[in-house]
């Protein structure tokens, strides 16, 4: 074969071989993803703020800690890498972030409505719904500004209609006064909460965005730490070893939230307005750890106390404190992929995975939504 022939066939072998790889190239109709949440979906935003977050968390897949309040990844770190996009840096983390595929608005202990009482006190972050609206807003304004300056960690200013927007936010303000309201109070202040939720959708909207993710409120019920804290007789705790007063609360509000967003994509006919329920499958998980490869529900891997909930209120994971002339410390299982929670009022690494494994297999959209149809779905390990 002469050298212009053999020329000939590897030019044809590697436009073969680049088309093959073309085809398994994925892709995605989203290019980011902006997150607004608390704890569930923080991914450092609090952290960096007030550095304070030690071992054991973040042990499982960080193997240090990162400001995530669990032992390894949580749901938004997996829903990015589905999307085959990097792991979405906190809004306020200055150092070493990437924005080009979004922000991580969420905090821990975040709420959807302004906090009524001194933050510091109560324990409530600063940085509830509406001051995350406005670091979102203040985000958009400065990419449109210095989108010309060549910033390489800033996406471009087209990317706002070609995201993911995600809400795990809420879980704050519906416990954080159940001790001293119970449940009969904190109900009448819900539906504000679902309020805000769909109107910062809505202004959102109002500045490009068209796909919007809502995740509902787990069961919280079923926590290690709400079992302990939260009042309540025997008779009210089912099979399952969860109460049933709370979580029917919580399926109230589910339903509320379900309903305004129903509302809110009439109101916004071209946008994919989309609730995902979160709760049923971790519901399931704390009823039926074993049937999906785990092995405790209503037991924290990361606590002090040992018994059935290994949750102490005045030790939390982590910590180490003397308490009546005794030195208590709670520390982390060696095992927390048997367990769905991980420090009694979060969810393990273990847990995080499954739940987005299941909704991202789309059957726990409402109404249904294919995110295999927007992108390659990739495998999440």
């Amino acid at each position: 074969m002469s050298s212009w022939s053999c020329s000939i066939v590897i030019w044809f072998v590697l436009i073969l071989i680049t088309r093959s790889c073309n085809l398994v190239e994925s892709k995605c109709a989203f290019e980011a993803i902006f997150n607004f949440g608390d704890s569930n979906s923080d991914t450092g935003g609090f952290y960096a703020a007030f550095p304070s977050q030690g071992s054991p968390y973040g042990m499982t897949y960080f193997k240090t800690p990162v400001g995530r309040a669990t032992d390894g990844r949580v749901i938004i770190d997996f829903l990015a890498q589905a999307l085959g996009l990097p792991f979405v840096s906190p809004y306020l983390q200055s150092i070493g972030s990437d924005f080009r595929h979004g922000a991580n608005f969420a905090t821990s202990a975040s709420t959807v409505l302004m906090p009524q009482t001194s933050l510091f006190v109560s324990g409530v972050s600063p940085f509830y719904l509406d001051v995350q609206l406005q670091q979102f807003k203040e985000f958009k304004a400065k990419v449109d500004q210095l989108q010309t300056k060549g910033n390489t960690n800033l996406p471009p200013s087209d990317i706002f209609g070609k995201s993911l927007y995600t809400f795990y936010i809420g879980q704050n303000d519906f416990t954080g006064n159940l001790a001293s309201s119970g449940i009969s109070g904190v109900k009448q202040y819900l539906p504000q909460v679902v309020s805000k939720i769909t109107s910062t959708i809505k202004e959102i909207y109002g500045l490009g965005g068209r796909t919007f993710l809502v995740l509902n409120l787990a069961p919280i019920g079923c926590y290690p730490a709400f079992l302990v804290q939260l009042p309540h007789e025997s008779s009210d705790i089912d099979e399952f070893g969860c109460l049933t007063s709370y979580n029917n609360a919580v399926v109230d509000y589910n339903n509320m939230l379900k309903d305004a967003l129903a509302q809110t994509r009439k109101d916004l006919s071209d946008a994919n307005v989309v609730y995902a329920d979160t709760h049923a499958v971790l519901l399931e998980l704390f009823q039926h750890p074993t049937s999906h490869g785990l092995k405790y529900g209503t037991k924290a891997c990361c606590g002090q106390g040992g018994g059935a909930y290994n949750f102490n209120q005045q030790v939390y994971c982590g910590n180490t404190k003397e308490i009546n002339g005794q030195t208590l410390s709670a520390t982390a299982c060696e095992d927390p992929y048997n367990y769905v929670s991980w420090d009694g009022i979060h969810a393990t690494e273990a847990a995080n995975k499954l739940t987005a494994d299941a909704i991202l297999k789309d059957s726990y959209f409402d109404p249904p939504f294919s995110l295999h149809k927007f992108c390659d779905i990739q495998p999440i390990g």
